[in-house]
């Protein structure tokens, strides 16, 4: 019996031993080998003494460089990196294809930058070892990364993967970049308020006989009614923006657009079967019915509405920053609308995104045999000094520093070749475009969101802004196989029937049968999904 023990103890011994070794292994495998790790800086530049040479596959935006192996920016930090990438950019119209064909194929790039990889995906492959873990790589060479998920907790949550993993570089929006957050905001004619002898409007109802009063006044000079009370471009979900929280839905922010919080009991909600988001729907189809909203509002393009402005026929948008889109002359008319009080006295703004925007945006892949280095790339971008380069280019060429801090030059800001600012930016650095996996804040954002007015606007609505904003949440393989079948098909029905109901196409004597059909689609299966992930959320 003592010798079956014995050698039972050897064999528990030697499995420990077997195991450890694994696990040892898996580490060694998020990381460089002895050789990569020779020839890293941990600190300043040149980032690697020995040139390395990295492919990463990359997402290009239409507003971007053409050609990111030849565009000043990355052009001076290779200099300064001392390593060489070769950009592999793809189209908006091919990204998902070619990226789902790299990633299944497995001839894998170093890493994907700007792909938009869906969070499914990242947890797919990230279990399968395709994507690294980069929690300790982060803790270790990427301080000014680590600082912001040290900082600011709830983006360190939303990052982090059922198994405990983050396997991404996300685009983040800086908590303080209030006006950023919001985007799109509401806008009214106060030239015509004035002409009305109105106040800005303060509740729904005033909002409702403000652009009444826009329809059955020529208040443009015309000579005849062509007056458009409301509008914003290709969509009402904009709109919405502006007065949901007026009727308390969608109170976690623009990512969920089918779950809030209950206010009453706390608990996860699936808010468009609610009696409140109902009364914003009938509020909306009042607007709508008398003429109020624009009539294309769900296929009005941007050239379209840019003339429909142009020709001074808008009482109110909900959209981009009037006079940068406008011109002076008719942008200088509007004025930041109010966050609205409902009619049961309800007064909220939700129309605010979490600054968690992307989690698809920047991984490294198992090929990388430079992965502390690459992180150490990107980290730089991160850094006070690296986001000044990265948003305004290069000092003394697109740049200057003056008293007030750096200023883009004026062959930037009034090209003489009539290039708007983006088109003048996108020839020296390739932020022009989104899914950039850095830190946007103020300090360096040449877009109209950090433009007076809406720093205005954002002072206006700022008592009424949400507390808690939500960023999206992240699944389990299992869930990830469930929820996207059911989210897609909830999402999709729930989308037609709001337009319907809107539009009155259906008429509200049909919503009990609405809401029996988005119980009888899965439902509860769905809630129970998105109850164990916020929980997780709330945990990590």
């Amino acid at each position: 019996m003592r010798f079956k023990n014995i050698v039972f103890l050897l064999l528990a011994a030697s499995l420990i031993v077997m195991l450890a070794a694994c696990s040892d292994d898996d580490e060694t495998d998020a990381g460089g080998s002895e050789e990569a790790l020779d020839n890293l800086n941990e600190e300043g530049m040149p980032i690697v003494d020995e040139e390395i040479e990295l492919e990463i596959f990359a997402g290009k935006a239409a507003t971007t460089a053409d050609d990111w192996n030849d565009v000043l920016l990355l052009n001076e930090y290779e200099e300064m990196t001392n390593m060489n990438i070769t950009w592999n950019q793809v189209a908006a119209d091919g990204l998902d294809e070619k990226r789902n064909l790299a990633l299944a194929s497995g001839d894998l790039p170093d890493a994907f930058y700007a792909a938009n990889i869906p969070v499914s995906d990242i947890q797919k492959y990230g279990d399968q070892g395709t994507f690294i873990p980069l929690n300790d790589l982060i803790e270790e060479y990427a301080p000014n990364i680590s600082k912001v998920l040290d900082e600011n907790p709830d983006i360190r949550k939303g990052l982090t993967f059922p198994d405990g993993n983050i396997y991404s570089v996300p685009t983040v929006y800086s908590p303080d970049f209030e006006s950023l957050l919001i985007g799109a905001k509401g806008w009214v004619n106060g030239d015509w308020l004035e002409q009305l002898d109105m106040d800005n409007p303060e509740t729904t109802e005033e909002f409702y006989e403000y652009l009444k009063a826009v329809k059955e006044t020529d208040l443009n000079g015309s000579g005849e009614n062509d007056e458009i009370p409301l509008s914003s471009v290709a969509e009402m979900s904009r709109i919405i923006h502006w007065i949901s929280g007026a009727f308390g839905v969608q109170n976690k922010g623009q990512l969920h657009t089918l779950i809030d919080e209950d206010p009453d009991s706390g608990d996860i909600r699936f808010f468009p079967i609610h009696e409140q988001y109902k009364e914003m729907l009938e509020y909306l189809n009042r607007l709508y019915d008398e003429g109020l909203i624009e009539e294309s509002i769900y296929s009005l393009e941007v050239d379209q509405h840019l003339a429909n402005a142009a020709d001074n026929l808008y009482g109110a948008v909900q959209f981009y920053n009037p006079i940068e889109l406008y011109g002076e002359e008719v942008g200088s008319q509007f004025i930041p609308g109010n966050a609205l009080e409902g009619p049961d006295g309800t007064k909220m703004y939700t129309g605010i995104t979490s600054p968690l925007r992307s989690l698809g945006n920047f991984l490294i892949t198992s090929e990388n045999e430079n992965p502390e280095a690459t992180l150490r790339w990107i980290d730089y971008f991160w850094s006070d000094e690296g986001s000044k380069m990265f948003f305004m280019g290069i000092e003394g060429v697109t740049y200057e520093e003056t008293e007030d801090g750096p200023e883009l030059k004026d062959e930037i800001t009034d090209n003489p070749d009539g290039l708007t600012l983006t088109q003048a930016l996108a020839e020296y650095i390739i932020n022009p475009g989104g899914n950039h996996p850095v830190m946007v804040t103020d300090d360096y954002f040449t877009g109209s969101e950090n433009a007076p007015t809406d720093i205005e606007a954002v002072e206006e609505i700022e008592p009424y802004l949400i507390d808690e904003i939500w960023p999206a949440f992240t699944y389990t393989a299992e869930e990830n196989d469930d929820i996207s079948v059911l989210e897609t098909d909830l999402d999709k029905y729930v989308s037609e029937m709001q337009a319907a109901f809107i539009t009155g196409e259906k008429d509200f004597s049909e919503w009990d049968d609405y809401v029996e059909q988005v119980e009888s689609m899965g439902l509860d299966d769905y809630m129970e999904i998105q109850q164990a992930a916020f929980e997780r959320y709330k945990e990590n």
